[in-house]
């Protein structure tokens, strides 16, 4: 629980990731973003794309968006959805006005879209990405995750870690992952002595371990 200040084990229970509004953390990697979805009304069709890496949070502010606006939302959209499912969608927005948002790893020229007709349709739609992440966005997504477990890690233990990682959304939620199954076959709680142990894998090229 947030604020003490004994050592916490994490506890093998379900969790589920914190999805409001306040958990959303804005840095230059996300900011052209969320100022595009603020401006959903001057898109030239009620239908947008959002384009960034797994873990970067697009899920989560397309969630924000689709409460704050009523829209609808489709995560993923360029994997498990057919096309046709997809055209109907597309069609469905303009003809309703509903704002519809779709989220992907990546832009429509990549999805091998077979339909001629949802070929032109992604094209003439708007898109925006979450770019790389910034030291601070990293910091954020880091206590997030452990946040989203009900576990306040120690100060020192995020930036140990994230000097010695893979600067990616991806590695901060591995790093997160190995910590967490680390502490719970150990029964110790998170410290850097179980993280020097625990991310030996995770470790970037030219790593410094010397603290």
């Amino acid at each position: 629980m947030s604020g003490s200040a004994s050592p916490q084990l994490p506890l093998p229970l379900g969790w589920k990731a914190a999805q409001g509004q306040k958990d959303f953390y804005v840095s230059a990697a996300n900011a052209e973003a969320v100022r595009f979805l603020d401006g959903w009304g001057t898109w030239p069709v009620p239908v947008a794309l959002l384009v960034g890496p797994p873990g970067s949070g697009k899920s989560h502010l397309g969630a924000i968006f689709a409460r704050r606006t009523s829209a609808r939302l489709i995560d993923d959209a360029d994997a498990g959805m057919s096309d046709e499912a997809l055209f109907h969608a597309w069609n469905e927005a303009v003809e309703s006005r509903r704002p519809l948002l779709l989220t992907a790893r990546s832009a429509p020229a990549d999805w091998h879209v077979a339909l001629p007709d949802l070929r032109s349709r992604l094209a003439a739609t708007p898109m925006v990405r979450i770019g790389p992440p910034d030291d601070a966005l990293l910091h954020h997504l880091f206590l997030k995750l452990w946040r989203d477990r009900g576990i306040t890690p120690p100060p020192e233990l995020a930036p140990y870690v994230l000097r010695r990682i893979t600067r990616s959304f991806a590695a901060v939620a591995a790093a997160v992952e190995a910590l967490d199954a680390a502490a719970l076959a150990s029964q110790r709680p998170l410290s850097v002595p179980l993280a020097r142990a625990a991310l030996l894998d995770l470790v970037a090229p030219g790593a410094h371990d010397g603290d």
